[in-house]
């Protein structure tokens, strides 16, 4: 038996459990994976608030970094090969927050030597988020983007895609994050009232694209009113705001972006190998202590990304 964190109820991270589970042997084309660390993303808890009662109790994570420890028959990992002992990273997965999950060959990546198990456990959610907002606005180097909420994880990701295509980004955060804005590429500017003007002022040209990953009004409206062309903003919370002005609004259920995100997932991989797309991590905590960590992460500033530790 290993431990596992599952909701049994509907709820936030105050309905959460700490569970045993037996985690059955993997057939052809499975792995076995003793996590070493498993990334925590908001949509962890928020798919856990609402849906199909016959879904309880739901396994909780969607990515890991951790060592292959058994194979089925005939398996190969999507990065190639693949043996027991080999460190791996793999998205998107079930029920990550946990001591050993086993999981399909094809979501699993060998694991860059450069990135450490709460890095790589954190790469892929936010770094396949951030490249599909890249796809829907067709942003390309030639263009002024502004990106809403620039210091958090799909944020930082997107400053780095955004900077290895040579674009110039205004990258919207409180004064505090300034700093983290600057150093992934952007430049910085601080939401509140008068962000418009202050954008303006920053690109008096104009701006050609923006992206939201923050979802309040205020960075909807100021998207519609510096970008002329909608199908050039986009969000990934305010679905509601999306489909009332005409935006775009993409997420990882729709089948169009879960094809993509798929189709990136070594690329993205292989960019963190190389150095040019990092994983800012803020903090671990024991995987015993999930649901003190889910708090951290629900308060919205936990300053990076957080990672579970077994």
């Amino acid at each position: 038996m290993t431990k596992h964190w599952v909701a049994p109820r509907f709820g936030g991270s105050e309905v959460l459990e700490y569970a045993d589970t037996e985690v059955r042997a993997p057939g052809p084309g499975e792995v076995t994976i003793d996590v070493r660390a498993a990334g925590m993303n908001p949509a962890d808890t928020k798919h856990t608030r609402q849906g199909d009662p016959s879904d309880l109790p739901i396994p909780i994570g969607y990515e890991v970094a951790g060592i292959i420890s058994a194979l089925g028959p005939d398996t190969t990992i999507a990065s190639g090969g693949g043996s027991v002992g080999d460190a791996v990273l793999a998205f998107r997965v079930s029920g990550g927050w946990a001591e050993r999950i086993t999981v399909p060959a094809a979501d699993v990546f060998a694991k860059p030597a450069s990135l450490g198990f709460p890095e790589a456990a954190n790469l892929l959610l936010a770094g396949t988020t951030a490249a599909d907002m890249l796809r829907v606005t067709r942003a390309e180097g030639s263009d002024t983007v502004v990106v809403h909420g620039a210091s958090g994880a799909v944020g930082v990701s997107l400053l780095q895609q955004l900077r290895l295509l040579g674009a110039r980004v205004i990258g919207t955060a409180s004064e505090r994050n300034a700093d983290t804005v600057r150093r992934f590429g952007g430049e910085w500017v601080a939401y509140g009232d008068g962000l418009e003007a202050r954008i303006r002022s920053l690109a008096p040209s104009g701006v050609d694209v923006a992206l939201d990953c923050v979802g309040s009004d205020e960075a909807v409206d100021v998207s519609l009113a510096v970008v002329a062309d909608r199908s050039r903003i986009v969000t990934i919370a305010a679905f509601g705001r999306a489909e009332a002005d005409g935006i775009q609004a993409v997420g990882g259920a729709q089948p169009e972006s879960k094809a993509f995100r798929d189709s990136v997932r070594q690329r993205l991989v292989d960019l963190a190998a190389e150095g040019r797309l990092v994983v800012p991590v803020a903090r671990t905590f024991p995987l015993a202590d999930a649901r003190d960590a889910a708090e951290v992460l629900e308060s919205q500033h936990p300053g990076g990304k957080l990672a579970l530790v077994p």
